[in-house]
C-alpha cells in the first residue's frame, strides 16, 4: 500500500495557471537548454513527477549521425531543469522510435545513429547500449504488445530507403528480430516525394494476442500478427478522400481511436481539418470508422494528448504544412468531447508548436506542450551558419485544461490516498485484477468516475504508448472504492499507468502510478 497524501500536496503547488478561466491557461513559458523534439515521462512510484526531452547531437541543431544526444530532465514537482551530453551508447537519437517497456525502461531504437538503441533505466536513470536494429530506421514508430515485446515498422528517412519490414524486440532474449511477413508496402502513403517519406510515423497501437492494429497515416488501415514470420491483414479505409501524414492520433477508449489533421503531402501542402474516429474489436477483424465533424482550424504538425476525463486535446500545428517554419500557425487548441462530437476552442497559446513540437500528458492533469524548429546542418564545421533561429523554441508552456478551474479560481481537486492490488497488496497489478483505491479529499464517491492513462513518449506527433481506458467501481465502502481493470493485456498494455480520480465536478485528481504485469 503506498499513501499519496504529502506528494498531492506538493504538486498541487506546482500547477500553472492559478487564474485559469473556462477555456483553461498556459503557463508562463518555461525556458530549456535544446529543442524538445521528443520527449517522455519516467515512470515512477507513487508519483512520476519527472519528464526528459531530447533534440539531436546539437540543442537546435541535426544532421548525420554524430553518436550522442541533447537531453534535458524537467522536475514537476520543483520545476528545476537539468542538461545533459548522452554520449555513453554513441546514439544520436534524433528521430527514433520510443517506447515504454514493461519494467518501466524506456526503449529508443534508430534515428540519426539508424541500427542503434539505447535504454534509459527508470531505476538508477542511466542510459544503456541496447541491440542493433535489424535495418536501420528513421521516423519509424515502435508499440509495445500484450506480450511485452515491442513492434516496429516503416522508418526511410535513415538507413536506406524502402523496405523497412516489420521488426520485434523480445526483452527476454534482449535481441531485435525481423518479421519477414510484416510488409511495409501496405502502409505507404501517397506522398510527392516519395519513399522517404510514404513511410514515416505510422500510427501503431499495439492489441490482442500480441496484435498490432495500423490506423495511418495512410488512408488505408490494417491489422499485423507478430507471431512467427508476421504477417498483416487489411482492415478497410479510413478516409477516402487521402492521406493524413504528420496528423496525431489517440486511443482515448477501449477500442477507441480519434485522429485529426495531417496532410496529403509531408511538406508543402494545405492541412486538413477532417477528424475520424476508428473502433476496433477483435484482430484481423474490419474496422469500423466514424467521419467527426471537422476541427475549426485545419492543422498539419499538431499533438494530440487524451485528458483523465476521456476529452482529448489538439494543440499547435499549421494550416500549410512547411517543415522548419513559423508561418500559418494554429495557436488556439481545441478541446474534443467524445460524448458531444463536438470541437471547442480554447485559450490560445503564446508561441507557435508547428514541425519537432511535442505535447505530453503530466501526473497532474496538465498537458506540457514546447519545441518546434531544428536546423539541418549539413556540414558540421558550419556550426549551423545560415539557419534562420526565429523558427527555433527551445521552451514549452503548461497548459492547465478548463477542468482544473471553477469561477475563475482553481476546483477543489480530490485526493488520492493509497492504491492496492489485489493480487500483490501493493501498486502492482495484473489483468484481471480490482483497485482497492481510498479518496481522502473529495465529494460524493457514488458519482466519482475513474480512468488509467499508460505514462508515454512522444515525437513527430506520434504518442504510441498513450492509451486510456475508463474504470467502473464495483463497491464502495466508506473511503474505499474497488476498481476492476480489464483482463486481457492487449488492452491493458504492460508497464505503467496514470491512475486518475475524477470528482463529480469533473475535477481530476493527480495520479497514482500504477505498475502492469503480465
Amino acid at each position: 500500500m503506498v499513501h499519496l497524501t504529502n506528494i498531492v500536496s506538493a504538486a498541487l503547488l506546482a500547477v500553472p495557471g492559478i487564474l485559469g478561466q473556462n477555456l483553461g491557461q498556459w503557463s508562463d513559458v518555461i525556458k530549456f537548454p535544446l529543442i524538445p523534439v521528443a520527449g517522455y515521462v519516467v515512470p515512477e512510484q507513487p508519483l512520476s513527477k519527472t519528464m526528459m526531452v531530447f533534440s539531436a547531437y546539437g540543442d537546435s541543431d541535426f544532421g548525420g549521425a554524430r553518436g550522442y544526444t541533447q537531453f534535458a530532465t524537467y522536475d514537476m514537482l520543483s520545476g528545476d531543469i537539468t542538461h545533459e551530453n548522452i554520449s555513453n551508447t554513441h546514439h544520436d537519437m534524433f528521430c527514433p522510435g520510443i517506447s515504454q517497456l514493461p519494467d518501466g525502461r524506456i526503449i529508443i531504437s534508430g534515428g540519426a545513429n539508424d541500427k542503434k538503441t539505447s535504454f534509459f533505466d527508470t531505476e538508477t536513470t542511466a542510459f544503456i547500449t541496447g541491440p542493433e536494429l535489424k535495418i536501420g530506421r528513421g521516423y519509424h514508430v515502435s508499440t509495445t504488445l500484450s506480450n511485452g515485446k515491442v513492434f516496429t515498422l516503416g522508418g526511410s528517412f535513415t538507413g536506406g530507403l524502402g523496405g523497412k519490414i516489420g521488426e520485434i524486440y523480445d526483452p527476454s532474449s534482449n535481441e531485435w528480430a525481423l518479421l519477414p511477413g510484416a510488409a511495409v508496402d501496405p502502409i505507404l502513403t501517397d506522398d510527392r516525394e516519395g519513399i522517404w517519406r510514404e513511410d514515416n510515423h505510422a500510427w501503431l497501437h499495439g492489441w490482442k494476442d500480441g496484435s498490432v492494429f495500423h490506423a495511418g497515416p495512410s488512408k488505408a488501415m490494417h491489422w499485423y500478427s507478430t507471431q512467427g514470420r508476421g504477417s498483416f491483414t487489411a482492415a478497410g479505409t479510413r478516409d477516402e478522400l487521402g492521406d493524413a501524414m504528420c496528423g496525431p492520433n489517440v486511443m482515448y477508449d477501449v477500442g477507441k481511436i480519434f485522429s485529426a489533421g495531417g496532410a496529403q503531402n509531408y511538406d508543402n501542402t494545405d492541412a486538413i481539418a477532417r477528424a475520424h474516429l476508428v473502433t476496433i474489436t477483435e484482430p484481423d477483424t474490419p474496422a469500423r470508422v466514424e467521419r467527426l465533424p471537422d476541427m475549426h482550424h485545419a492543422r498539419a504538425f499538431a499533438n494530440a494528448v487524451v485528458l483523465p476525463d476521456g476529452t482529448v486535446l489538439v494543440t499547435g500545428g499549421q494550416t500549410f504544412a512547411k517543415v522548419f517554419t513559423n508561418t500559418n500557425a494554429v495557436l488556439v487548441p481545441e478541446l474534443f468531447d467524445p460524448v458531444k462530437k463536438t470541437f471547442t476552442e480554447l485559450a490560445p497559446a503564446s508561441v507557435p508548436r508547428n514541425y519537432h513540437s511535442i505535447s505530453i500528458l503530466l501526473a497532474d492533469g496538465t498537458v506540457f506542450n514546447g519545441g518546434g524548429g531544428l536546423c539541418f546542418v549539413a556540414n558540421f564545421e558550419s556550426g549551423g551558419a545560415g539557419c534562420d533561429r526565429s523558427v527555433d523554441h527551445k521552451d514549452g508552456q503548461i497548459f492547465s485544461p478548463p477542468y482544473l478551474f471553477r469561477d475563475g479560481k482553481p476546483a477543489q481537486r480530490p485526493k488520492i490516498g493509497s492504491v492496492t492490488s489485489s493480487s500483490t497488496r501493493d501498486t502492482t497489478a495484473k489483468p484481471g485484477d480490482s483497485l482497492s483505491v481510498v479518496i481522502e479529499e473529495g465529494d460524493d464517491l457514488v458519482k466519482f468516475t475513474f480512468s488509467l492513462i499508460r505514462i508515454s513518449s512522444v515525437t513527430h506527433s506520434v504518442n504510441s504508448d498513450q492509451r486510456r481506458i475508463p474504470l467502473k467501481p464495483s463497491k464502495i465502502e466508506g473511503r474505499a472504492v474497488s476498481l476492476p481493470i480489464p483482463d486481457d493485456a492487449g488492452i491493458l498494455l504492460p508497464g505503467y499507468w496514470y491512475l486518475f480520480a475524477i470528482s463529480s465536478q469533473g475535477v481530476p485528481s493527480v495520479a497514482a502510478t500504477v505498475r502492469i504485469i503480465v
